[in-house]
Parts: structure tokens; sequence; C-alpha cells
């Protein structure tokens, strides 16, 4: 049986069955959505077994957030644009987008290039494959990714960011999923064409193959950490402000624990880690707030009382959920024409929008695309308590790919 938190759509519930049909353990979310093989929001737990797409092509895509020692009062807050369009000039944002090379020299040369599980990639595209993950170490992307500055409800200014292991997450879930249907030449980017991912592949951590993807899986993990570290530092510093506070969290991956007297494997995608006391950063729609949370702490009850949280497997959610596709949203366009008019107009986000400092974003990033915060939240029920909420000041995005007008 799966747990079941919010309201859910019929195609979203059906896919989750058919994961749960796969898992020892189930749950979804109250941001969940339908997603490739698995809703995002959901979380499966299983015997010494890892789900490929369960994790997703996002690798450890997550959150990170800065508590800064500057506040409204000490802050010069007509700086904020400016902080903005240095936001976007030192980090990269967009498909493939490369940070400013004069800012990522030590990135380029972090620790994780050493790790040895690079010698699990094909020497013949290893190379490649490293030049991209240097280049794109601390960019966000494009999609629902960002970089924001925040006010807290005490009137601290907070960095946050989303986004994950970029190309190098996307070409390992490829490759792992090739070789999982025995594909040859798995590394080739051309590949990534005759992989089905579709097909829900699940690797026993016993074989070659599983540990394989679990190290290389790990090594995206440290990755995107790094990554997101760097952008909510550097924006900090752009700021002039210090370090007081950092909560950062994965949301798409997979991590061994024990649940129900189980050693299990979860898979969270789109979901976050909220076990009793531990805390993390969830996103709103770009024109709602976020929220610092925790996972509610059973306050010594009883193994024998039911206690929530534990049937979620400990997790959350990671962000608003999405109740709008991206063409429904913003239309269907080629050649930078709009010849299907979406569901938003460029005036409906600008319109809930307004008074915020916008760099970038599309329309199928618009905050009607998405369910309100405090809602999923209230949906989550007593399995987790808000710390601190976070109303955004900035909001940083890959840059548009419509034209303004409708």
């Amino acid at each position: 049986m799966t747990i079941i938190r919010g309201t859910h759509d019929e195609n979203t519930l059906e896919q989750m069955d058919r994961v749960a049909a796969t898992a020892a353990y189930t749950a979804l979310m109250a941001d969940g959505h339908r997603g490739y093989v698995m809703p995002i929001g959901g979380v499966a737990a299983y015997r010494n077994k890892v789900s490929l797409n369960g994790v997703g092509v996002d690798i450890a895509c997550g959150n990170a957030a800065i508590k800064t020692n500057l506040t409204t009062d000490n802050f010069v807050m007509d700086h904020l644009p400016s902080v903005a369009d240095a936001i976007v000039r030192d980090i990269g944002f967009g498909m493939g987008s490369p940070t400013n090379p004069t800012n990522v020299y030590h990135l380029r040369n972090h620790p994780l290039f050493e790790s040895p599980a690079w010698d699990l990639i094909d020497r013949k595209q290893r190379g490649n494959l490293m030049d991209q993950a240097r280049a794109q170490l601390g960019t966000v992307g494009g999609g629902n990714h960002y970089v924001d500055v925040f006010a807290a409800d005490d009137d601290a200014l907070w960095v946050g960011c989303h986004f994950g292991s970029r190309g190098f997450g996307y070409r390992v879930a490829h490759a792992m999923t090739a070789l999982a249907q025995g594909i040859d030449n798995p590394w080739r980017k051309e590949t990534q064409r005759e992989v089905d991912m579709d097909q829900h592949m699940i690797l026993d951590l016993d074989t070659e193959l599983g540990q394989m993807y679990w190290q290389l899986m790990t090594l995206a993990g440290e990755y995107a950490y790094a990554g997101r570290n760097w952008v909510v530092h550097q924006v900090t510093s752009l700021m002039g402000g210090q370090v007081l506070d950092k909560v950062h969290n994965h949301h798409n991956f997979a991590w061994k624990e024990q649940h129900f007297g189980e050693d299990l494997i979860v898979v969270r995608k789109g979901a976050t880690p909220a076990f009793p006391g531990q805390r993390g950063f969830v996103g709103g729609s770009m024109g709602d707030s976020s929220v610092i949370l925790r996972g509610a702490d059973p306050k010594g009850r009883f193994q024998s009382v039911h206690i929530p949280q534990r049937d979620n497997l400990y997790s959350t959610v990671h962000g608003a959920g999405r109740v709008m596709g991206r063409m429904a949203a913003k239309g269907k366009w080629k050649k930078g024409e709009c010849v299907r008019p979406g569901l938003v107009s460029r005036d409906d986000m600008d319109g809930a929008t307004r008074g915020l400092i916008l760099r970038g974003g599309d329309l199928d990033e618009a905050p009607q695309v998405y369910r309100k915060l405090a809602d999923v939240l209230e949906a989550q029920g007593d399995t987790i308590e808000v710390e601190t909420y976070l109303d955004p000041l900035i909001v940083c995005m890959a840059p548009s790919r419509t034209r303004r007008g409708r």
C-alpha cells in the first residue's frame, strides 16, 4: 500500500501504483505529479536494489540555502538589481552554459575529479565527459532551476538555489540505463537517442552493474553538492555578506536507510529527506514563499504508537508541485514564433511576480503552473515543522526562450 499525501490526478496515482508493485514500501508526497516512470514526489524503498528511473536523469538535484548576516535594515535594498545582474553575469544559466571561467578555477580542480569512480567510465569518453563536467560545475541550467535572494520572517537575507548534477548526471543516467538494456557504447552522446527511458530499470546492488551505478550516482551527488555550495557562497559574497547558517539537501537520490526494522535502499524522486530534526530547504514558485523546515520530532513516543512521518519513509515535499505542463503553459513555439497559444500569458506572469527582481524565467515556470506551497505543506500534516518563511526578492533563472507578447 502506498501512503498518499495530498490530492493527485489519476495518471500520477496509476504511475505510483506501478512503482509500488516493484518496491517494498512506497509513499507519495503532496507536491506529486507525473514524471518519467516514477512520479515526482514519489518515494520507494527497495531491498538491496535501486531504481535508475526513480533517481532520474538529474541525479542529486537538490536545494541549498544560506542565512547571511545581512538584513533588510542593514543592506541597501536599492542595490538588489545590481546583485541580480551580477548573479546572471557570474553564474551560468541555461542548457549547457558554463560558469564565468575567471571565477571557478578552484572548482575545476575540485577533489571530486580525483575520485576513482571516474575510472568506471569508458576511457575513450572519459576525457570529454570530465571536460564537460568541469565546465558546468557551479552552473544552474534551465527548467525550474534557480538562484534566489529571500527576506526571512525575521528580516534576515537568505540566498538559495535549486539544481543538480547538470550534463554529467544526465550522461550517467542514460549510459547506465543503456548498459542495463544491453546497448553497446553506452557513453557516446549518440547513444542517448537509443535508450528507452520509459522502461523501469531496477538494479540489484549485488551485481557489478548495480555497484557501478551506486558509485557513479554517489559521484554525481558530490558534484551537485559542490556546485550548489559554490553558488550560494558566491552570491553571499557578491552581496558582501557572511554565512550564519546553511541548509543543504538532495531530493533526487538513493540512500541506504533502516525502516520498519529492515535495511533498505530508499529512492526519493523530488522528495526531501525529513528524519526527526533533519532540516530542509523547500522552494515555492517564483511568486511564492519558500521555507526552511525540519522533520517533526516524535517526542519520545513509543514505537508502537503510530508516527505519520514513519509512513512517509521520513520524507517530505521538495517544492510546490506542478499542476500544468510546460507546453500547456507557454504554448507551442517554432523558430521563435508562437503557433499555438498557451494558458499563461506574459501579463499573467508579470502580474503574479510584480515587485520581484526577475532575471530570466519563462511562462512554463510562472506561478500559475504550480500549487501554493502552503497547501502542500498543510497536506503533509504533522510530519514536518516549518522553521522559517522566506519571501523572494530576487529570482534568477535561465533566459526565456519565447518572445514577449502573448
